[in-house]
Parts: structure tokens; sequence; C-alpha cells
């Protein structure tokens, strides 16, 4: 009896061989073994998104801004009118079912700072021949939130990162960027009643709002 149970526990063990050598090769069980022992698959060093941007930032995507940036009062008609027609001709979607990022430019008059709602937004009224003029946002902080310059610029995608948490993690480094590169230079208490030019991007995430992410920020009497 003890003979043939032993006989059958080793044939049970020769049969699980075949499964526990497939387990390797299931995404999810080898994406945790590879953790266990370095964090990536293959033990390769954990992504940094502030190492990966500070090679892009002032190479690729401010550049990439200013070159490709369309006209505010363009864009904003354009969205006005349609969000989907404007963003097929005038912006970028990250994927399916993201907002489109819509890459601008443009001057206007600094009407109002407001420093009690976390994203620091500054209202900019942009003239327009004949009619009423445009009114939008620049975000100054100290929040810095959304993914409009990482989605807008068109070279950063999912794909070419593991997972979604480095990809995220590549929006909040730019927008930290955008907080000591760009608004750090200005001096927000004394924007009012002054003229600003800026490059830019903003999502299409509100109806008839429209919150800039700045590149570049220049301010003049």
């Amino acid at each position: 009896m003890r003979v043939t149970l032993l006989l059958r526990c080793a044939i049970v063990g020769l049969l699980a061989l075949p499964v526990l050598s497939a387990c390797g090769r299931v995404p999810g069980v080898y994406v945790y073994e590879a953790q266990q022992a370095g964090g990536r698959p293959g033990g390769a060093a954990a992504f940094d998104a502030k190492t990966y941007v500070d090679g892009i930032w002032t190479s690729k995507i401010v550049p990439a801004v200013h070159d490709n940036a369309v006209d505010i009062s363009t864009v904003a008609a354009a969205v006005a009118k349609d969000v989907d027609a404007a963003g097929k001709q005038y912006g970028h979607q990250a994927g399916t079912g993201s907002p489109y990022a819509f890459l601008v430019k443009g001057t206007g008059k600094v009407v109002k700072v407001d420093t009690s709602a976390p994203t620091g937004p500054v209202t900019v009224e942009i003239a327009q021949d004949g009619g009423q003029p445009i009114t939008l946002y620049v975000a100054t902080g100290p929040v810095i939130a959304g993914t409009a310059i990482r989605d807008g610029v068109g070279f950063i995608s999912f794909g070419d990162f593991t997972n979604q948490i480095d990809y995220a993690n590549v929006a909040n480094e730019i927008n930290s960027r955008v907080k000591s590169d760009v608004i750090a230079k200005v001096d927000r208490a004394g924007l009012t009643d002054k003229t600003i030019s800026f490059y830019g991007a903003f999502s299409a995430l509100a109806p008839n709002q429209i919150m800039v992410v700045p590149t570049e920020l220049q301010v003049t009497p």
C-alpha cells in the first residue's frame, strides 16, 4: 500500500511539472516573481520619471509646444463649435475616449489672479477683432494637475512604458517642471493688468473652459 501511494505521488509530481513551468510564462505570475527580485521584469531598475523628463524637457517638450502651438483664438473658436472636430484638426488624443489635448499660444491681458484656488488660475482676456474677448485661464499652482502637455506633444505614448503608474508619473513630473521652470519665474502678485504671452497646452475637459498649463510665459507691462 505504501509503495503504491508513493508511486501515485511521484506521478502527480511529474504531471505537475509542466504546469509549474508554464506559470513562468503567465504574465501575472511572471511579473509578480520579477518584482520580488528587483522591482521590474528581469530585475531591471525602477523607472525614474524625473530622469526621463529631465532628458526631454528642454530638448523636446518645450520646442514641440513652441513649434506646434496654434493661436488660441483659432482653437477656442473651433472647440466652441465642435470639440471632436477641433480635436481631430488641432489636437491630440492619448487614447480612445481620452480628452483631446491642444497646444496653443496667445497674448492677452490679465484681469484676475486667484490665489485661493489650488490651481492658481490667472484669468486672461484676449481681444478679438469686432467681437467679445476670449476668456481663458493660465494655471499657476501650487497645484498643476492633468496630462495636457504629456498628451499634447504627441510623442509620449502609453506603449512606451511598463505600466500606467510610470505613464502617470511622467505627466506629474512634467507638471513639476512647469512649476519650477516656468511659474516660479513669474511674480503672480503683480500680474493683474499686465500683458502676458504664453505657450502651453490644455485638455478639453469642460465645455467653454480653457485652462492652459504653460511651458513658456512672458510678462510685459
